[in-house]
């Protein structure tokens, strides 16, 4: 057993692979033909169409540019400042607009991220099929209702058949699908459904603890309450012992070996 700790987000489960016929799968913009050569039964609509189960890179506005969006957003942000009763050309709102702009850009990259570059080739053959574990994965997202931030930490776990992917693989797959306005129950079963994909392992189990701003702030205003979800895939799902041994990694204090 490889256990990683102290690492540095397709879904085709519960309600997802329907989708809506006008192109929009829970929040997530999809566009017919991306990806060629990714294609498999588990990212093909009912009626054949190819896409990226509503999660691709993001399908921009016709006819705009980086930069129109960009404007945009600004514009936005300066209408809600007038309508919050702030006068955005005071001194500390003057570049307000830009700056959130620009934050949008970063904390919602995951939508422009292709996945098939992301794992760009780190797949390797390997003689191993013991459980992998990588735990402690910090990620930060987007609540999709509130536009508030959630944070916490994923733990990842797979039992290969033939191949292992690169270490590092595994953060930047959950913090592409952080990166996006996101509910965590859908988060989770993206990674664990893009590992299966890419992977074709025995099994997959991924765990994510999250904070949610949205109830901490507002709302209920429950400060310590976390919100745990799991995806259990493969043998994961079938063997409860293989299951218990791989919560029993996630009770180990990080760096401690024994």
């Amino acid at each position: 057993m490889y256990d990683a700790g102290n690492s540095g987000s397709y879904a085709n489960t519960n309600g997802h692979a329907n989708g809506h016929a006008n192109g929009h799968t829970n929040g997530h913009i999809h566009k017919a033909g991306q990806y060629e050569g990714f294609e498999t039964a588990l990212l093909e609509r009912p009626n054949g169409a190819a896409h990226r189960h509503g999660y691709p890179l993001l399908s921009q506005p016709a006819n705009r540019t980086a930069e129109e969006r960009k404007q945009a957003v600004e514009g936005a942000v300066r209408e809600i400042l007038m309508n919050v009763g702030e006068d955005p050309d005071r001194q500390g709102l003057q570049r307000t607009p830009h700056r959130v702009a620009k934050m949008w850009g970063e904390v919602l990259e995951g939508y422009e991220i292709d996945p098939v570059a992301l794992v760009n080739g780190a797949l390797f053959d390997v003689e191993y099929d013991e459980m992998v574990v990588v735990k402690d994965i910090e990620f930060f997202s987007m609540c999709e209702h509130h536009m508030l931030p959630f944070f916490g930490r994923a733990h990842v776990a797979y039992i290969p058949s033939d191949k292992v992917i690169g270490l590092s693989k595994i953060p930047r797959i959950v913090d592409m699908f952080a990166r996006r306005l996101q509910v965590q129950e859908r988060m989770t079963q993206e990674i664990a459904a893009m590992l299966e994909e890419v992977l074709g392992p025995q099994g997959v189990a991924v765990v994510v603890e999250g904070s949610h701003m949205c109830g901490m702030m507002r709302g209920v205003e429950k400060e310590h309450s976390r919100m745990v979800t799991t995806a259990m895939r493969g043998q994961f799902k079938t063997d409860r012992e293989l299951r218990n041994e791989f919560m029993s990694h996630l009770q180990r204090p990080s760096g401690e070996l024994r």
